[in-house]
């Protein structure tokens, strides 16, 4: 009897060591989702009783079936990727410039004299503002997107790598000039590690006035995109269309989030507040 229990339990961890372990969901996956699945259910249920007309606010289930009939066509895989690479052009243009210009003013104070002034007045005009000149400047083509999404991701990125640059600990930097450090090594060592919590923040803030620069931009002058989607939706009356498009757009701005923190995450292992 002790022989057979013995050969019983030495079978069942057998087997047990052959079942795949799958990712448990713990509260810090769950919580987030409380929120909105509890309004898409009020949703849902305020559309099946009629307290919301079908006519200003289609319902979950008609988003979803204009969802699975925009990608049968293929329209819908298609403005995607035309929006999310204009997003992507813009945010490597306008980033690019903002982060160079940040380093540059943030250890240069020549440099901060002789064009932060400019740069604060220009970022105190709202680039959505421009729409009608920039159409002057570029017609309706793709330049005139790409220099309003440049223009809106640029100043976020410019100010928070400037801001970080600025304030990298002042003891460590004399630490390092005590040691020898030469103005490379201590700008790879020290000012630019200790600046990237601020140019994490700046980059997180950019990426939503891309998106929403983009969907200005594609409403106004498109053939094609998320924004020409939802624009040409609504001159046919379809709200279901316009209502995914934006969906989409909320979606694409997460994932482009959920991307930054965790590469803000990676990029800044060594530092304690960012380990778990």
């Amino acid at each position: 009897m002790a022989l057979a229990d013995l050969t019983f339990s030495r079978t069942l961890k057998q087997t047990n060591k052959r079942i795949p372990s799958f990712p448990r969901l713990g509260r810090a996956h769950v919580l987030p989702l409380v929120v909105p699945v509890t309004l898409i259910a009020l949703w849902q249920f305020g559309s099946s009783t009629g307290f919301i007309s079908d006519r200003i606010m289609p319902s979950p289930v008609a988003v979803s079936q204009a969802f699975w009939s925009e990608a049968a066509s293929g329209d819908l895989g298609h403005n995607i990727l035309v929006s999310a690479g204009r997003a992507l052009a813009g945010l490597l243009v306008g980033g690019t410039i903002g982060f160079l210009l940040g380093i540059i003013n943030g250890v240069s104070n020549l440099s901060e004299q002789l064009t932060d002034t400019t740069l604060q007045m220009v970022r105190a005009i709202p680039h959505l503002a421009l729409i009608p000149l920039v159409i002057l400047w570029f017609g309706i083509g793709e330049e005139a997107k790409l220099f309003l999404t440049s223009l809106g991701v640029l100043f976020p990125i410019y100010l928070n790598t400037y801001h970080g640059v600025r304030n990298v600990d002042r003891d460590l930097l004399e630490m390092g000039r005590i040691y020898g450090m030469s103005r490379w090594s201590l700008f790879r060592k020290v000012i630019f590690p200790g600046a990237l919590p601020s140019i994490f923040v700046g980059l997180r803030y950019a990426l939503g006035i891309m998106w929403l620069t983009l969907i200005v931009s594609e409403s106004i002058a498109a053939s094609s995109g998320l924004g020409y989607m939802a624009n040409n939706a609504r001159e046919f009356m379809m709200t279901d269309v316009v209502v995914l498009a934006l969906v989409i757009y909320a979606l694409l701005g997460k994932l482009a989030d959920v991307i930054a923190r965790r590469l803000e995450g990676w990029t800044l292992s060594w530092n304690a507040a960012y380990q778990k």
